[in-house]
């Protein structure tokens, strides 16, 4: 699945916010991690691989470790947003006369 035009966006995001792109700071972790939350809760998906091979191919990234590390939090954001959008409980309200108990 090619990246869609806001994924880019915020990969660029995440491109000018790194300092040093030899490693990541702990708060450039929660920031990375922050925005791939963000693209998920708005109904965006991405192939990991395909987030890999953009920083890969971006040019400033010169250092493997940052970018594993960055595909890695792209990952775990997505399978955990998966995860408990299937345990999310109907409120009462929502669930009409079909549940009764």
């Amino acid at each position: 699945m090619p990246l869609t035009n806001p994924i880019i966006i915020k990969l660029n995001e995440i491109t000018t916010m790194v300092e040093d792109k030899s490693k990541l700071s702990e708060e450039e972790v929660v920031e990375i991690k922050s925005i791939f939350k963000k693209l998920v809760q708005s109904g965006e998906r991405y192939d990991v691989d395909e987030i890999e091979f953009w920083f890969e191919n971006e040019g400033s990234w010169k250092t493997r470790e940052p970018i594993i590390r960055i595909a890695n939090l792209s990952n775990y954001v997505q399978d955990k947003f998966q995860q408990t959008a299937h345990l999310r409980i109907i409120s009462d309200d929502d669930c009409g006369s079909s549940c009764s108990l």
